[in-house]
């Protein structure tokens, strides 16, 4: 019997004794495809011997100082190398970093408070978010993410959070309705709410630039953000990025949000950061919150044991660089190109598979029941998680969820290959994935 609280007190789970590439072994010798990195965390795969290394020879050197302190040269390094590379209009920003992607929402949201009450604007206490979402598992991150499901049990501990709806075309957007016109809708519903929370109280509105676990992937239609960063400035409510799951490369540039031609006064990354070799997050701050805390207080009220962890940030550093120089947003690019056509011409016709969405390296196939009306699955039915296990059983690493439509109804498979991935492994990994559906939706 085990004595580790797994996520589930009833399965027995196969033991991991390695990594080869991009695939896992287990203590049988036997072999899984990862096509989700545990959850769009391993973007190197599991065994890159430059990380290694550079995480082996910052052992040798230095563990932990606490930052209270001292700081220390890869912490410094890795926020240089993050800062010179954030999208134009950052500025001379500064960057936190934590354990978790929750940990970094929680930082997140502490900081904007911290950046109007520097400025004397005590009374911007209101945070409004997007349904569904996912921010993280900590109180005040699953309060501000917008899935009734994961909200659910936890719901009279959590702080209120407005939410407006997040764009969801495939089931939101009108047969007529252009994307400009969809996505200024969709945009708009941010500003009505600020005016019903009260436009001086509102704090900060947060969004993932590509929605990740409780969406499934989805961009948002183009000048969707260009309007909600014109609406943040207009009332003075600082802008949130939630780029955990998406960011770092998993889309094709290291920060999604490049690709709408904004900036973030706040982003929060994570699981591509350190790929998953060291636990590591970043709060990442544009030079306008900066400067409001370097003209007030001149001190981060936000502190935490392990921030700026030499071991995880020197880990975290090289692979940035590996990213970076072994050109590998081109093959996010390139493989990404090639998992969207492929998923599409081998599911695409599927009668359960009502959608197929995403961007880079960074893809969802939506289950539907009914093709034609769009219907769900009943949730009892656990689909996801049938085909998250059935493909598991055949090799297949992927992340299903449920709860897309509303949290709870809903089925979705998540695909996040690494950004190492080849042409071989990407047509395995659909070819798997198609085996899967056709045997747990008969066909």
């Amino acid at each position: 019997m085990s004595h580790v609280f797994h996520r589930s007190l009833t399965s027995d789970l196969p033991t991991v004794v390695g990594g080869r590439g991009n695939y896992l072994i287990d203590d049988s010798g036997r072999a899984y495809l990862d096509a989700c990195g545990g959850a769009a965390v391993s973007c190197l795969g599991h065994d890159h011997p430059k990380v290694r290394e550079a995480i082996k020879a910052q052992v040798d050197t230095l563990a932990f100082a606490h930052t209270g302190e001292f700081t220390n040269a890869p912490a410094e390094a890795l926020a240089d190398f993050i800062i010179e590379r954030m999208p134009d209009g950052t500025g001379d920003g500064r960057v936190m970093y934590l354990g978790s992607g929750s940990e970094a929402m929680e930082a997140a949201l502490k900081l904007a408070r911290q950046y109007h009450l520097e400025r004397g604007d005590s009374a911007r206490t209101k945070i409004i978010a997007r349904k569904p979402s996912y921010h993280g598992n900590t109180l005040g991150a699953l309060a501000t993410g917008g899935h009734a499901g994961r909200r659910a049990p936890f719901a009279p501990l959590l702080m209120d959070v407005s939410h407006i709806d997040a764009p969801y075309p495939y089931r939101q957007r009108g047969s007529a309705e252009s994307e400009d016109d969809y996505a200024l809708r969709l945009a708009n519903l941010l500003e009505a709410e600020i005016h019903a929370q009260g436009a001086g109280n509102v704090m900060a509105f947060v969004a993932e630039p590509v929605i990740g676990a409780s969406l499934g992937t989805q961009p948002a239609p183009q000048g969707y953000f260009a309007r909600i960063r014109e609406i943040c400035d207009t009332h003075g409510v600082l802008f949130i990025a939630d780029e955990v799951m998406c960011g770092m490369g998993r889309t094709g540039t290291l920060f999604a949000l490049e690709q709408e031609g904004i900036a973030a006064d706040i982003t929060t990354t994570a699981k591509g950061l350190g790929a998953g070799y060291q636990p590591i997050a970043a709060v990442i701050a544009a030079q306008n919150v900066v400067t409001a805390i370097a003209d007030g207080s001149g001190k981060l009220w936000n502190g935490h044991t392990y921030m700026s962890h030499a071991i995880a940030t020197a880990g975290a550093l090289a692979v940035q660089q590996v990213i970076e120089g072994e050109n590998l947003l081109q093959n996010v690019k390139d493989r990404g190109t090639q998992l969207e056509a492929a998923l599409r011409q081998t599911l695409g016709h599927y009668p359960h598979v009502g959608d197929i969405r995403g961007r880079g390296l960074f893809w969802t196939v939506e289950l539907v029941a009914n093709r034609e009306t769009k219907a769900t699955f009943p949730a009892g039915n656990l689909l996801a998680g049938r085909i998250q296990a059935d493909a598991k059983a055949r090799g297949l690493m992927v992340y299903g969820a449920q709860g897309c439509v509303d949290g709870i109804n809903g089925d979705h498979v998540l695909l996040a290959p690494s950004y190492t991935s080849s042409a071989e492994e990407i047509d395995q990994i659909v070819t798997l994935l198609a085996d899967t559906i056709d045997a747990v939706t008969g066909g």
